[in-house]
């Protein structure tokens, strides 16, 4: 297996690995300081590092990878910024849409995701299947700590900084309908 230097994006020219046909291989060492398209909801702070691997299936590229960095957003409970960190794992197949031999256009198999298709220089761009994967990870509940207090759901403290006076009854939904009317009264 061919390992390769690292890259600093995540875009790769697989005509060589097309071109040696079924079981070809390769191993990049990535480092991507960007990934393009992400929202706002989490912030990448460290680069993705990690490897991806390409084998050639003789009809599409089979892309698998392992990469982690770091990523700032709030905590589920207290809202307070804070880093964590995050691991994405894909296992994608791409599709050329040229031969490599005849430069012909391939038709494009059915029910393939645009992001999961080679473009016609044999560039076969990561960006769109890591945001993805990223939003997915980076959308999941996250806190800060462990021991997180959160917010009093009744005035807003914050109960890691300090407690509160509010009352902290629970009640059941099944009776405030009753005791709605009571407090009328």
């Amino acid at each position: 297996m061919d390992k390769k230097r690292a890259t600093h994006n995540l875009e790769f020219n697989v005509s060589q690995i097309l071109k040696e046909g079924t079981g070809a291989t390769r191993l990049y060492e990535v480092e991507a300081e960007q990934v393009r398209g992400l929202d706002s909801t989490a912030v990448l702070v460290s680069p993705l590092i990690g490897q991806v691997k390409f084998l050639c299936t003789g009809r599409s590229v089979l892309v698998t990878s392992f990469l982690e960095g770091t990523i700032e957003k709030s905590c589920g409970r207290c809202l307070e910024t804070f880093t964590a960190p995050i691991t994405i794992e894909l296992e994608e197949e791409f599709f050329p849409s040229l031969d490599i031999v005849s430069g012909v256009a391939l038709a494009e198999p059915t029910e393939v995701d645009e992001a999961n298709q080679i473009d016609e220089q044999h560039i076969l761009d990561l960006h769109e299947v890591v945001r993805q994967e990223f939003w997915l990870v980076s959308d999941t509940v996250l806190y800060c700590r462990s021991d997180c207090k959160g917010l009093c759901p009744h005035c807003g403290k914050d109960l890691n900084i300090e407690s509160c006076n509010c009352k902290n009854e629970v009640i059941n939904w099944r009776w405030a309908g009753l005791l709605e009317i009571e407090s009328k009264e």
